[in-house]
């Protein structure tokens, strides 16, 4: 993924609240199914994170991402967003 498309994707999020708060199980089959869906039906999506520090963060992050296949666009604190193309979208 190239600069510009990550810069036009982060101004698309800007606007988006978080479709997916992560709870005190973590990253567990349910949510990741949650997650599997929304990025089905929206592509983008903001996430919040519940952890601790920035390290269990980043971790989650990266474990979400290659759980679903999404690209982290940007995070932020607690949000992270992420995006996966929709083949079956035109």
């Amino acid at each position: 993924m190239n600069s510009e498309l990550k810069k036009q994707l982060r101004s698309k999020a800007h606007a988006l609240k978080p479709v997916i708060i992560t709870g005190q199980a973590g990253i567990s089959p349910a949510l990741l199914n949650e997650i599997n869906i929304a990025l089905d039906h929206h592509e983008l999506i903001k996430v919040r994170v519940n952890a601790e520090d920035r390290e269990q963060r980043l971790e989650m992050g990266n474990t979400l991402c290659a759980e679903t296949g999404a690209e982290l666009i940007q995070s932020i604190g607690h949000i992270m967003t992420l995006y996966r193309k929709n083949p079956d979208k035109p």
